[in-house]
């Protein structure tokens, strides 16, 4: 009867601070994407997959408390990913766009606004950003012309930034007259 009480007891916890964690950290990512002016997209993107990958170790959690052997766990993981990366590799390009935003926007490089030069020896190109997706970056040539980039060509190809864009100064930063 006891061990059951002790396996009940840490159900109990684990569902209890999983609601508490998954808040915490959705609020970690609003005022990190606050902090740094992302958009509400990719921001919305971050939060779900936060939480999805949550909701994995909530039920890794729960399987190892009920007991079910390590290698058991790890058997049926592996056979569930193998069938998974068969599917996946034709959409290796969607994994790898999804991963790619990830790092855009937890290393801050792009900005909405920015003006960037994308190196590509064959269709160099000069752009602003105008959004950030988890799948594509949309920008805007100088010659008018929109561009839908998709994330994993800026790690592949690589880009220069030329100009950042200037955060609007506040009352007290504005030179402002005195009377």
């Amino acid at each position: 009867m006891g061990y059951h009480l002790v396996r009940v007891i840490a159900t109990i916890v684990v569902l209890v601070l999983f609601p508490i964690v998954r808040y915490l950290l959705n609020k970690l990512i609003r005022g990190y994407s606050g902090f740094t002016s992302m958009s509400k997209t990719m921001t919305a993107f971050m939060k779900k997959t936060t939480n999805f990958l949550l909701v994995i170790t909530l039920i890794i959690l729960l399987i190892t408390i009920w007991g079910v052997r390590p290698q058991n766990i790890f058997l049926a993981i592996s056979s569930i990913f193998a069938i998974i990366g068969v599917a996946f590799f034709a959409q290796w390009s969607v994994l790898s766009n999804v991963t790619t935003g990830f790092v855009l926007f937890f290393t801050q490089q792009l900005k909405i606004g920015t003006k960037i030069e994308i190196l590509d020896k064959d269709f160099p190109t000069i752009a602003e950003v105008e959004d950030i997706k988890s799948f594509y970056v949309y920008l805007r040539g100088e010659d008018g012309q929109r561009y839908i980039y998709p994330n994993n060509l800026f790690l592949q190809k690589g880009f220069s930034i030329i100009e950042k864009k200037k955060k609007p100064k506040t009352d007290q930063e504005q030179d402002l007259p005195t009377s």
